[in-house]
């Protein structure tokens, strides 16, 4: 991961935009621990780049975004589509997009819209949705809350994912408390614990407060939450991290077992299943022998593990979009002073043999001569390099390096100007 200390002085890193703590401390006192409230005035700027009022309006209507991108809900209940949705017309047959006019009707009698997947859908929040997952190091998700004034979109629940809340517009009155669950897993959702939820959030509230526009609030995933907008529409942006676990870990430890043939041998012919008391003896010799190939930490199975975790991260998260045309265009032009670097948010990896260094992405193999192996060190990690700078390439290999590269999609052109 580029984390803020790698990046120039004058960067102002994602996390700091959300936090006045240091990352360490952030992740020492509250990462999927505590919340943490931050004002406005105590942050380094509001947060109208990333989404105002404006803004949603023009996604509504004339975006056309499509389910399931948009959903709506009014007292703790989802809303049926059909009344906010509905065909693009003439050359756009489809029949989920949003249409403004429903919208708007539904809005006017309460419903909450929630605008999903605005990192993938709206420029400004996909350039800083990119950097925090190159900051934090674990996936993000970003959704938008437009909730009419003095209306409650959803019932006290928990989330599966940890969140920052920016309140983009209006105010918005939120009420947590502490677990019933703690750290729940994505297939652990709040309502199998309903009547828990319940309970608890009938208990005095560990934190009750009014969010105003450019304030900032941390909720741990799991921590039971519930908001409702006062006096006129609130907008807020949450900011879904979705963090890695030991339990992530312990899943990839389990299919790289796999190949180990004492974890593929049978269970014996005419065992019980049915019968606790027989499966009972064969679960402790399983975990005696998980125990035994913990002791032993052999590194192929570290290693397979570690490369398994890399290719998971890899799904699950998207590199910085490129722009074909404008690219085309730049490798036309393309000379010894030229900037290149590597395509921010990618995941590669390189390993080399006597004669080729082969770099390993999304899928796809790109096998280059071993004298491009220092050059391809310095840009992996993370440098901003010219063309005629590169290390142990002359000029003319520097540049059919690059142009293949950039072609493939592993480098952009450009220094980074965030």
């Amino acid at each position: 991961m580029q984390h803020d200390e790698q990046r120039g002085p004058d960067h102002r890193s994602a996390l700091s935009r959300l936090t006045t703590l240091e990352r360490r401390d952030f992740a020492d006192r509250h990462w999927g621990r505590a919340p943490l409230l931050t004002r406005a005035a105590d942050l380094p700027g509001s947060f109208d780049d990333l989404l105002t009022a404006d803004a949603v309006d023009e996604l509504i209507s004339e975006r056309g975004v499509r389910t399931p991108f948009v959903r709506m809900a009014k007292d703790g209940t989802l809303t049926d589509r059909s009344r906010y949705t509905g065909s693009g017309g003439f050359g756009a047959e489809v029949t989920d997009q949003l249409d403004s006019a429903g919208v708007l009707a539904a809005f006017a009698e309460g419903h909450t819209l929630v605008l999903q997947g605005l990192h993938r859908l709206w420029p400004s929040i996909i350039r800083f949705s990119g950097d925090l997952v190159e900051e934090i190091g674990h996936p993000v998700q970003v959704n938008s809350y437009i909730t009419p004034a003095s209306s409650r979109g959803f019932d006290p629940h928990h989330d599966v994912h940890d969140v920052f809340v920016l309140q983009i517009a209006g105010e918005k009155r939120w009420i947590l408390h502490p677990p019933v669950h703690e750290h729940p897993l994505a297939d652990q959702p709040w309502t199998d614990h309903r009547e828990a939820v319940a309970a608890r959030a009938a208990e005095p509230p560990t934190l009750d407060t009014v969010l105003r526009p450019g304030d900032a609030l941390y909720v741990p995933r799991g921590w039971i939450h519930s908001a409702q907008a006062l006096g006129a529409t609130s907008i807020h942006l949450t900011v879904g991290m979705s963090a890695l676990t030991r339990h992530d870990l312990l899943r990839q430890v389990v299919a790289a077992l796999a190949d180990d043939a004492t974890f593929r041998a049978p269970l014996p012919l005419g065992f019980d299943a049915t019968d606790p008391a027989a499966v009972t003896p064969h679960v402790v010799s399983v975990l005696s022998d998980l125990a035994a190939a913990a002791g032993e930490v052999d590194p192929a199975l570290t290693t397979s593990v570690a490369e398994r975790v890399r290719r998971r991260f890899a799904d699950v998260t998207r590199p910085a979009p490129v722009r074909p045309l404008a690219t085309v265009d730049a490798l036309a032009a393309l000379d010894a002073a030229t900037p290149v670097r590597r395509r921010p948010g990618l995941v590669v990896r390189t390993d080399t043999d006597t004669e080729r260094v082969h770099l390993r992405s999304r899928g796809t193999t790109i096998s280059l001569p071993i004298e491009c192996a220092p050059a391809l060190d310095a840009l992996l990690g993370g440098k901003t390099l010219t063309v005629g700078d590169l290390p142990g390439l002359d000029g003319d290999d520097g540049a059919v390096v690059v142009r293949r590269l950039v072609r493939e999609g592993v480098l952009v052109i450009g220094a980074d100007d965030r």
